[in-house]
């Protein structure tokens, strides 16, 4: 049987057969404000609480900020970084000359049970050739998943696009993609997921709404 590792969202596990599959790299992709990295983070959150290690790198934010962050939802990373278990790292994009070798160094050296990269997309501010672009994101992916962690990867896709990546090359790399969708007018809100693909998985097709509460995100309904 198939083993399986928890998403960290309750009504998620049962649409993905009980989990991610164990060493499996899933895409997080959706739009500004979609909740990708509180997604991520939860994920990560949920391992730490069973003690597996995890690493959480941010090619947006800083340590700091992305502690200050997640405490919201009642999560001390600092606790579990204390213990261990967890580290966070910050690479700049404009400052670190191959991130790929950034990646599979900490890897390496610490050897994660989970994983969270936040966020994919932004390689293409600094890398302008498309086809470098896709080539250092595909070879990032591939020494992810050569590490037999299981992660989650976010990337951000520009609006009204119905591409489910930036570049087009990161949803036929990874094992999943989730999609995360947001829909807002004036006071109004709305959340939902969508699984686009999970290998090995008979998984839910439909479109579920969501919400980020103060415990983090939790699906409305699941029929």
């Amino acid at each position: 049987m198939l083993e399986r590792v928890s998403t960290g969202i309750q009504n998620l596990d049962k649409l993905v057969g009980g989990g991610y599959p164990k060493g499996s790299a899933i895409l997080v992709t959706g739009g500004t404000g979609t909740g990708k990295t509180i997604f991520s983070a939860q994920f990560l959150w949920d391992g730490l609480k069973k003690g597996e290690k995890g690493i959480f790198i941010s090619l947006e934010e800083n340590e700091n900020d992305i502690r200050e962050d997640v405490k919201q939802f009642g999560w001390d990373f600092l606790s579990y970084e204390k213990k261990g278990i967890l580290r966070l790292y910050y690479y700049d994009p404009f400052n670190v000359a191959d991130i790929e070798a950034a990646v599979s160094e900490v890897l390496t050296g610490f050897k994660p049970q989970r994983l969270v990269l936040d966020s994919i997309s932004i390689i293409g501010l600094y890398l302008k050739d498309p086809a470098t672009i896709r080539k250092k994101i595909y070879q990032i992916i591939r020494s992810i998943k050569d590490s037999g962690c299981t992660s989650l990867l976010t990337s951000e896709v520009l609006e009204n696009k119905s591409a489910l990546s930036r570049f087009g090359v990161e949803e036929f790399v990874v094992d999943g993609v989730i999609v995360l969708n947001y829909f807002g007018i004036g006071e109004l809100s709305e959340r939902s997921l969508q699984i686009r693909k999970m290998r090995k998985t008979d998984h839910g097709k439909d479109v579920y709404p969501f919400e980020i509460t103060k415990n983090g995100i939790t699906l409305i309904k699941i029929d």
